[in-house]
């Protein structure tokens, strides 16, 4: 994104709603940044590129989690 990070994006959705079900979509591999990020309440992880029937499957999953 070019005027904001995925981890500040994600606290500004977070403060909008702390129960928000993010989905980090990212084209590197997990690393120390995407691990924090994740630890401080992202949902899932998917790497791109990704077909249709992964981030799908991802949403359904995330969807379903009541936590």
């Amino acid at each position: 994104m070019p005027d904001m990070g995925g981890a500040d994006t994600f606290e500004i959705l977070r403060a909008i709603n702390p129960r928000i079900k993010v989905i980090l979509a990212s084209g590197y591999s997990l690393n120390e940044l995407t691990s924090k990020i994740m630890d401080q309440g992202v949902r899932a992880f998917i790497q791109k590129p990704f077909r249709m029937e992964e981030i799908a499957e991802t949403i359904k999953t995330v969807l379903a989690d009541s936590a």
